[in-house]
């Protein structure tokens, strides 16, 4: 049923992890600059609402099945801040890692409650109308770390702390966080909903 399927997204990590995985399914993985599509407004307060409205945005420039994926990080005590705002929490001139980072250790430092979550929610639509797109969801859940700590991951990971690992995220090693992660999890139940249409 696939065989090209546009990734909505300028991100070259993203293009390389998608398309390691999509490979063994015999689905090739296209960048959506390949087709000039140009940045898809996110305007929406839920992963889910934006994945869909850039999936659909890059179908509609391609004329090919299109795959998006909306992720970050939220705070319980922070009502689920980041949340979608995630990549530019600290402001977007320019987006920063460390900024964002340091934002997120100083508005919860004062905070008892230092729980918070990854979440990736995928969308891919067959068309630019398709009026059932296949959603897959991912949670990963851990605390806040105030000190850094790790090299492996990026974003907020060297501050994600988890206790059944007893590290953070970016003290993993890639292949078992590709394995426990959002992204992994969510990854999964979209082969899996792939399969089930094949």
């Amino acid at each position: 049923m696939f065989d090209k399927i546009v990734l909505a997204s300028g991100n070259v990590g993203k293009l390389k992890e998608f398309s390691r995985l999509f490979a063994e399914q015999n689905i090739d993985i296209l960048p959506q600059s390949q087709f000039n599509t140009p940045e898809c407004p996110e305007p929406y307060s839920t992963f889910v609402e934006n994945a869909l409205a850039k999936a659909r945005h890059a179908a509609k420039h391609s004329g090919l099945p299109a795959l998006a994926d909306d992720s970050g990080i939220c705070a319980n005590a922070l009502g689920g801040a980041p949340g979608v705002l995630s990549a530019r929490y600290a402001g977007s001139d320019p987006k920063s890692d460390t900024a964002n980072n340091a934002k997120l250790s100083a508005d919860l430092a004062d905070q008892a409650d230092q729980s918070c979550y990854y979440v990736c929610v995928l969308v891919l639509v067959r068309h630019e109308h398709d009026p059932q797109p296949i959603i897959a969801e991912g949670i990963w859940r851990g605390q806040w770390q105030q000190q850094a700590a790790g090299s492996n991951g990026f974003g907020y990971d060297p501050h994600f702390f988890l206790p059944e690992h007893g590290c953070t995220a970016a003290e993993l090693a890639p292949e078992v966080k590709n394995a426990v992660s959002h992204r992994g999890q969510a990854l999964q139940e979209l082969l899996d909903k792939i399969h089930a249409e094949m």
